[in-house]
């Protein structure tokens, strides 16, 4: 038998660490290549990593709720061959025994690892202050500030150094002593799911914000004080599109696709964009530069229980409408069942969120930067118009445009929505432009 040692991995551009949020195997269980074997939260998403190796789980080196960065040694397996060992993984082969006889949970079984990988709280967030996690942004922003940010004393996760913690450093913050960590360690503990206050009748429970709900807010306040905002809103004639769509119904389900709105959409906008580069670029503000991307990468706003992920739809503007379809019902159940790679969150030129199929309207949505634009779509209501002098019957679907305005002008961004709604209103147009 030989030991392997997996490392965390890069997941993806940009991200050099990760929180495990949650280990999916304990010491002593058999793994496939493939297998999902903990969840792993990062700056854009919580993903699964896959097992590189098919073998037994020898040793767990980091525990559910810390951080690693990439190249740390996450778990060793023991592996059919033979090879060279390494000193931390002979120390996993020994630990190994002993370890399987513990408790079932991850948790458990990493308390058992040796003092080094199994430090208290207290003593683990000093230790993480020090090795400086903190995302490449937060880095960016002490660098234009003029920080050192190994001075600056991190209070996000294992001592994560966050932009607010940088901002507090500059108005007079120092990094705290070591001896008063654990005190502030003490105090956090306290605050654990089902903490509960009561003051007279006045009831308040503590929970951790979810790991995913603080990287959405991270997200939306980088991208709404970095990027000024503008929404333009206005209704599109989708009475046409109804009927097409109801009448391609029984076409999708003998190809055993779920037609939906969005394919429509996203060939639409592909179409729109082509008319209109400006919004389907970025803006690079280091080096103030407009970039025009010659690709339409869509992303789509997906809700999951865990939060607002994006997964995109890659090169839409070479593949048909019942590939889009079928591309966008994959990728929203993956995202829902938590089975998205990160590379398919990453790369989107613009983006489309449906708050329609919640029951919404109009909306101001924040757009996915470093994107120009964001279309919301809302709910399609059936309700009477004037039309050539008449009262008739019509389907109206609600659009929402945010765009960053020191990108786009408002005349741009309403001739793009009037590109995109006579696509709509006559969807027969898209065959021109596929």
């Amino acid at each position: 038998m030989a030991l392997y040692e997996f490392r965390l991995p890069e997941l993806g551009e940009g991200l050099h660490e990760g929180r495990i949020e949650k280990w999916l195997v304990k010491v002593g269980d058999m793994v496939q290549e493939d297998d999902a074997i903990a969840e792993v939260e990062n700056d854009k998403a919580m993903v699964e990593l896959p097992s590189p190796v098919t073998g037994k789980v020898a040793k767990i080196h980091v525990e559910a709720g810390n951080t690693a960065v990439v190249g740390d040694v996450l778990v060793t397996f023991e592996v059919e061959g033979e090879g060279n060992v390494s000193a931390d993984a002979q120390s996993a082969a020994a630990a190994a025994p002993a370890e399987t006889n513990q408790a079932a949970t991850p948790a458990a079984q990493t308390t058992a690892a040796p003092a080094a990988a199994a430090q208290p709280a207290a003593g683990a967030s000093v230790s993480h202050a020090r090795e400086v996690l903190a995302t490449p942004g937060v880095r960016k922003f002490a660098r234009e500030q003029g920080v050192d940010i190994t001075q600056v004393q991190g209070t996000g996760p294992n001592g994560k150094i966050t932009r607010e913690d940088v901002e507090a450093f500059l108005k007079g913050g120092t990094q705290a002593p070591a001896d008063t960590a654990p005190a502030a360690e003490t105090k956090t503990s306290t605050a654990k799911a089902g903490t509960v206050a009561v003051t007279g009748e006045e009831v308040e429970e503590r929970v951790p914000l979810p790991g995913i709900r603080k990287i959405i807010a991270q997200a939306m306040a980088r991208s709404k004080y970095t990027a000024p905002h503008v929404t333009v809103m206005d209704e599109a004639n989708v009475t046409e599109l109804v009927k097409l769509r109801a009448e391609i119904k029984p076409l999708a389900a003998d190809r055993g696709v779920k037609i939906t709105y969005l394919p429509f959409i996203v060939k639409a906008m592909v179409a729109a964009l082509r008319d209109f580069p400006e919004l389907n670029s970025s803006l690079d503000d280091e080096r103030q530069e407009l970039v025009y991307k010659r690709y339409f990468h869509i992303g789509i706003a997906t809700d999951t229980e865990r939060g607002l992920v994006v997964p995109v739809v890659r090169h839409a503007d070479k593949k048909n409408m019942w590939t889009v379809a079928a591309e966008i019902n994959d990728l929203a159940t993956r995202a829902r069942s938590n089975k998205l790679m990160p590379n398919e969150m990453k790369g989107s030129t613009i983006s489309i969120t449906n708050i329609g199929s919640a029951g919404g309207m109009f909306f101001t949505p924040i757009i996915n930067y470093p994107e120009v634009a964001i279309l919301g779509v809302g709910r399609i209501t059936e309700r009477p118009i004037i039309q050539n002098g008449e009262v008739v019957p019509a389907h109206m679907m609600a659009l929402s445009l945010s765009f960053d305005h020191r990108v786009i002008d408002g005349a741009l961004a309403q001739n793009f929505i009037n590109r995109l709604k006579r696509l709509l209103e006559n969807p027969r147009l898209l065959l021109m432009e596929v």
